[in-house]
């Protein structure tokens, strides 16, 4: 069965609270550990149906944000996640109570009772209606970003269809197709303010509700951070600080000197070489055919993974009209498939994605396959784990490299590895913007633009929007998702980023090695802690004083080693 052929039911509610209060009932008073366990296995098989509902109506809607009855059932999500989201902390106080709770997490780990305890911290009744108001909010910014038609050269196209022109070898097109790309969030100033201003309200009401002194601490717990703190991510933040931003700056001098600039403009930073950026040498079909061929050769797990992904149809590459911006992977538990959605846009960005992406996907085909995540809880890691396996694959993958590129392959390792480093400091200024915006809910949307802007002369002190009054004002991060959608994941992009370059080094050194421990990790999902799976897939921890340096010498020492004024 193809993903075009799964059926969506649209799920009872009423039915199914019911259902699950009897069951709930059931367990609290049963004591036999056997029973139990099949009381929780018929628990988790409904869970699993309405996840799996949820995600199909989720992918067919962003692959066609237009399909009328798709929008419809969006609202439907939006209104019932938080009810269904209440029967689960029925579920977990009911596991919870029970007299034999000590054999229970001798059966199910106890990092599964550490999920349930955090996700009970960050759930009330009290918060089911703020719950749904954030769920819309989300998804007018959603619609909002997909609604984009920006016309360009005559033709209409959305935010992806723009990358083309945004890494144009004539400075002059990057130019207009930045300000046109731009135009949009200028003209929609407002709207993505109010969007963000009600965002911060609502998480910042629903936090002192639950007993917080504000949405940092929520955001914590909801993002079920259990071995580190806000302490912790400012200290890795001052490391980056202090090891990476010179190393990135050194890297768009290097740039600006390649280009033959007197300075390097915001519109001049996606475009590396005068010969032109990196480019995949075929269409979206041949990428996938030549991905195909990759995956074969890589492992034999690799090659079960992607057969099983193109002969289900479970990957939505290509840009068109209607489709929802960005990239991501999810998984449909009742056809045991994950799914890739992504907008291929001719540059290098497409085969990241066909790595980036991938990499989630055989992580949670892994696990889910492997029968170590018994539980829906531990299907996935928490996100700064989930990363790892993404950002690793795509170093993996660099054998293959060629294929794709032909004769830009070195140009590829040194943008691909560059970006990694430039990356880091990008993603901990969303960090600490986060952390501004939710420590200070009461700021004005200009006082948050302030604040971005500041935040950027710190740890991206080459920026030069002079030419643009929306970026020089701070208006850079309303084209960050992560920010309006899921508040506080993106340090676990900077962090997954470390472990992975500990990857790409150990790649080089022994690959075997390397790729046990990477399979190691993949097959784990998320049944340890982030720290307790860097202990199983031996990486040293990104907390660690000395981690951020170590990892930054063996890569400065590659792309010096790489004359790039002759790429």
């Amino acid at each position: 069965m193809k993903f075009t052929e799964y059926s969506y039911i649209r799920p009872n509610y009423v039915e199914i609270k019911s259902t699950m209060v009897n069951l709930f009932k059931a367990l609290s008073q049963i004591e036999n550990l056997d029973e139990q366990l099949v009381i929780i296995e018929k628990i988790n098989s409904i869970r699993n149906n309405v996840d799996t509902m949820c995600n199909i109506s989720q992918i067919r809607n962003s692959i066609n944000t237009e399909d009328s009855f798709y929008d419809l059932e969006a609202n439907y999500w939006d209104e019932h996640s938080p009810l269904f989201q209440e029967l689960d902390s029925e579920f977990y106080k009911t596991i919870l109570a029970l007299k034999n709770i000590h054999a229970l997490k001798k059966v199910l780990g106890e990092h599964f009772f550490n999920f349930m305890e955090f996700t009970l911290k960050s759930f009330s009744k009290d918060i089911i209606e703020d719950l749904q108001e954030e769920n819309k909010e989300s998804t007018k910014h959603m619609k909002l970003i997909a609604s984009a038609k920006i016309l360009f050269d005559g033709k209409e196209r959305n935010l992806s269809g723009m990358t083309p022109f945004i890494t144009s070898k004539n400075r002059v097109t990057r130019q207009r197709a930045q300000e046109a790309k731009y135009s949009f969030y200028m003209q929609n100033e407002d709207k993505f303010d109010e969007i963000y201003d009600n965002l911060v309200k609502i998480r910042d009401k629903m936090a002192k509700k639950l007993g917080y002194n504000n949405f940092v601490e929520l955001g914590y717990v909801r993002m079920k951070r259990f071995d580190y703190n806000s302490e912790m991510v400012k200290n890795f933040r001052n490391q980056v600080v202090e090891q990476l931003v010179p190393l990135a700056s050194s890297l768009y001098d290097r740039q600006k000197t390649r280009l033959g600039l007197d300075s390097l403009k915001y519109y001049d930073e996606k475009f590396e070489f005068e010969s032109g950026n990196p480019t995949p040498k075929g269409n979206p079909e041949w990428i996938i055919s030549e991905g195909q061929k990759m995956y074969h050769e890589m492992s034999p797990e690799t090659t079960e993974f992607i057969d099983f992904m193109i002969d289900k149809e479970l990957m939505d590459l290509t840009t068109k009209k209607g489709k929802a911006g960005g990239g991501y992977c999810t998984f449909i538990p009742d056809y045991s498939s994950p799914f890739i959605f992504s907008n291929f846009n001719g540059t290098s960005g497409d085969i990241d994605v066909l790595t980036h992406e991938a990499g989630h996907a055989f992580q949670v085909f892994s696990s889910f396959n492997s029968g170590a995540a018994k539980l829906p809880e531990l299907l996935w890691p928490t996100y700064e784990s989930a990363e790892i396996h993404s950002m690793s694959m795509e170093f993996f993958a660099w054998d293959w490299m060629e294929n794709f590129f032909k004769e830009d392959t070195e140009k590829y390792f040194y943008s691909h590895l560059g970006d990694s480093i430039k990356f880091i400091p990008y993603g901990v200024l969303v960090d600490d913007f986060q952390h501004f915006v939710y420590e200070t809910p009461t700021a004005t949307p200009e006082e948050r633009k302030l604040m971005w802007r500041e935040l950027e002369k710190k740890y991206l002190p080459h920026k030069d929007y002079t030419e643009n009054p929306l970026l020089e004002r701070g208006g850079w991060w309303f084209q960050q998702s992560h920010i309006f959608q899921m508040p506080f994941y993106y340090i676990d992009y900077t962090l997954a980023q470390i472990c992975a370059l500990q990857f790409w080094k150990k790649m080089r050194e022994n690959k075997k090695e390397a790729w046990a421990d990477y399979l190691t990790l993949c097959t784990l999902g998320g049944t340890k802690s982030f720290l307790g799976l860097l202990k199983e897939a031996n990486l040293k921890s990104p907390f660690d004083n000395n981690t951020v340096a170590e990892v930054v010498k063996p890569v400065s020492e590659f792309l010096n080693s790489i004359d790039d004024m002759k790429l």
